[in-house]
């Protein structure tokens, strides 16, 4: 059955721009189903459900949005055939980043109602390999194939007590790590800060692993963290543009909603991405930038501004 949705009519410019992007270069949004962006991405007015389940093939139709990020993966996996429906959307450039389920990086459950009697319990599945190969790594490759642009372990902030040190952090990355099939591009993201360091980026690197460099008040600036983690690895970029410095989640969500406007731009980060992406580029580097909402106000826009920071630098 056909869809509705259409993709928006874009101007001459907005093609030109993406006609100049550099090769390797993918940017795109968190997830595709925000009715704010009519007009922007999509030509007609549609409610959020229609847009999960029919937007994506027009979303990918737009001249920069290369990539998206998949966030409901984080909640709960899904099966090949889910992610096999989403390849068929898009074309074979395009990428996709995809969270693993955060019973993987979650050392204790958080004290949520949606996780039941096992709120605030100790994670008997905290960095299993074995069921990060069978319920993320497999559906993952087979559903999505080339298309897999990484495949991201986002571990939420946690007690920091959890880890002796920095390095006890960086050896249980490098044994989970290890553990993993090969094949995916794997990235970690950080939300406590004491957990980067050499241990960390070491082993990263050692199993061409990347840290995903990320904009997010509970972590340091990019260009802290790529001092922390240099932006060696040999499996090229990813950056997620997450949340303004100056904002909750909540509050960023409150003043943003509808998503239609850069309501609180950031040129620090903005230009802080363009330079970290330039620079992987130069040295032949394949770059996946992704873009939220609660970043700026406007996801789209804020990939919009990003290709013309990085365009205007070369």
């Amino acid at each position: 059955m056909g869809s509705d949705v259409r993709p928006a009519e874009v101007s001459s410019a907005v093609v030109r721009l993406g006609e100049r992007l550099p090769k390797g270069f993918s940017a795109g949004t968190s997830s595709w189903s925000f009715p704010g962006w009519t007009g922007l991405v999509y030509r007609n007015d549609a409610p959020k459900a229609r847009l999960a389940r029919d937007g994506l093939r027009a979303y990918a139709q737009h001249p920069l949005l290369r990539a998206v990020g998949v966030d409901r993966t984080y909640y709960r996996p899904v099966k090949a055939e889910v992610f096999r429906g989403y390849a068929a959307q898009v074309p074979p450039s395009f990428r996709f980043l995809v969270k693993a389920t955060e019973s993987l990086t979650s050392a204790r459950f958080p004290r949520h109602e949606r996780y039941g009697t096992r709120a605030g319990r100790d994670n008997p599945g905290f960095l299993d390999p074995i069921q990060a190969a069978e319920e993320v790594v497999g559906p993952f490759v087979e559903g999505l194939g080339e298309r897999g642009g990484a495949l991201v372990f986002q571990f939420p902030p946690q007690d920091p007590q959890l880890f002796a040190s920095p390095g006890h952090f960086g050896d249980a990355i490098e044994r989970f790590l290890s553990a993993l099939p090969r094949g995916p591009r794997y990235g970690v993201e950080l939300r406590n800060r004491t957990w980067l360091g050499p241990d960390y980026a070491d082993a990263l690197l050692a199993h061409d692993a990347v840290h995903v460099y990320n904009v997010h008040p509970a972590m340091p600036s990019i260009a802290e963290q790529l001092r922390a983690v240099p932006g060696g690895a040999r499996n090229g970029l990813v950056v997620r543009w997450m949340l303004h410095t100056d904002f909750t989640y909540e509050r960023a969500k409150a003043r943003f909603a509808p998503f239609d406007r850069l309501a609180a731009p950031d040129p620090v980060a903005r230009g802080d991405i363009a330079r970290l992406a330039r620079a992987a580029l130069e040295r032949d580097k394949e770059v996946l930038v992704i873009a939220n909402n609660k970043a700026e106000g406007c996801s789209p826009l804020s990939v919009l501004q990003l290709c013309e920071a990085l365009v205007d630098a070369a």
